[in-house]
């Protein structure tokens, strides 16, 4: 290893954008190869009744498990399979009803050419992904996408970085256009990340995280103003709800309580009908939580009633009932 080392902030600034430089010219080179053949290649996976199967060694084999677990998530089933591990056993995991989607720069990597003849015995398809179209793994595809590059961003045109980049940046856009295709939406993301925030915000209605029953701060319109206020602080939402027939007819907020004190009202004489907002922001119990979080945001409130179709109270919640749900 050469003793010495350019650790000037110069150096290392000039290294790392050249690196994103050749990268970015590998990815512009790419886009004009997404013909015809990477149309078939969508077509062959939206055909697919099984898994597309992606496989690779190395580095590829990294890249591989990467677009496979893309693919699962955006509406195509799909799986990494490692390539040496294939030719042990896995190999098993390959049925008729699958597809291969076979990585390799070099397009002749012994572990992945192994597989041609067990895929080919049981009719599955394979697209080959490779930096070399006359190579044996291309031959052998039944569609091939090219992902050659000039260079590599590596000074020693050795380790793969613009190949890997380039190969990344292909099995997005193979998964995008089978989203696509399919008419993927938000939520059909979100029932596949059911444990992330966007799977929070696209399932979770406000019926899954309202406080309800003897929970909920309820009074009368003819209540005086000071027994609202005990119900109000018992029940720690920060709010009251008024409610007449089981119907919610306003709500009282503790922002309210403070423009009544400057009013300097009698909290003993003055009833909840003459200080409450009606009909004031509620939510319905139907909406998704994402929507009260709107809600609460747009009109800076931390609390809103909850409401069925009728108009009558069903629950409540606040910014605090939001945050443990992870909604916010």
């Amino acid at each position: 290893m050469n003793a010495q080392v350019k650790s000037d902030p110069a150096s290392l600034i000039a290294a790392g954008r050249r690196a994103i430089e050749i990268e970015g010219r590998a990815l512009s080179a790419l886009i004009p190869r997404l013909d015809a053949a990477f149309a078939r290649a969508c077509a062959i996976c939206l055909e697919c009744a099984g898994r597309v199967i992606v496989t690779g060694m190395g580095k590829s084999g990294h890249i591989a498990g990467k677009i496979a677990a893309t693919l699962a998530s955006t509406g195509t089933p799909a799986f990494f399979m490692h390539a040496a591990e294939a030719s042990h056993g896995d190999i098993g995991m390959i049925t008729r009803s699958d597809v291969l989607l076979a990585l390799s720069n070099s397009g002749e990597t012994a572990e992945v050419l192994l597989l041609i003849p067990h895929s080919s015995r049981l009719g599955v398809p394979i697209i080959a992904v490779t930096g070399n179209p006359k190579s044996a793994l291309a031959r052998a595809a039944s569609v091939h996408l090219d992902v050659s590059v000039d260079e590599e961003a590596c000074p020693l045109n050795l380790a793969p970085t613009a190949s890997t980049t380039a190969t990344l940046a292909l099995g997005d856009a193979l998964a995008v256009a089978l989203l696509e295709a399919r008419g993927f939406t938000p939520q059909d993301f979100a029932r596949s990340h059911p444990g992330g925030t966007l799977g929070r915000k696209l399932l979770l209605h406000v019926a899954d995280v309202m406080r309800s029953g003897d929970d909920l701060p309820i009074v009368s319109p003819g209540t005086v103003l000071a027994e609202g206020l005990v119900v109000m602080s018992k029940k720690g939402l920060g709010m009251c709800t008024i409610v007449e027939d089981g119907k919610l007819l306003g709500v009282f907020t503790d922002g309210d309580l403070r423009r009544v004190l400057d009013g300097r009202a009698n909290v003993h004489a003055v009833t909840m009908r003459e200080v409450m907002n009606s009909p004031g922001k509620r939510v319905a119990a139907s909406e998704l939580a994402a929507e009260a979080a709107h809600l609460m945001e747009k009109f800076r409130i931390t609390a809103l009633p909850v409401t069925d179709a009728t108009g009558a109270l069903v629950g409540a919640l606040n910014v605090h009932d939001l945050l443990r749900a992870g909604v916010l």
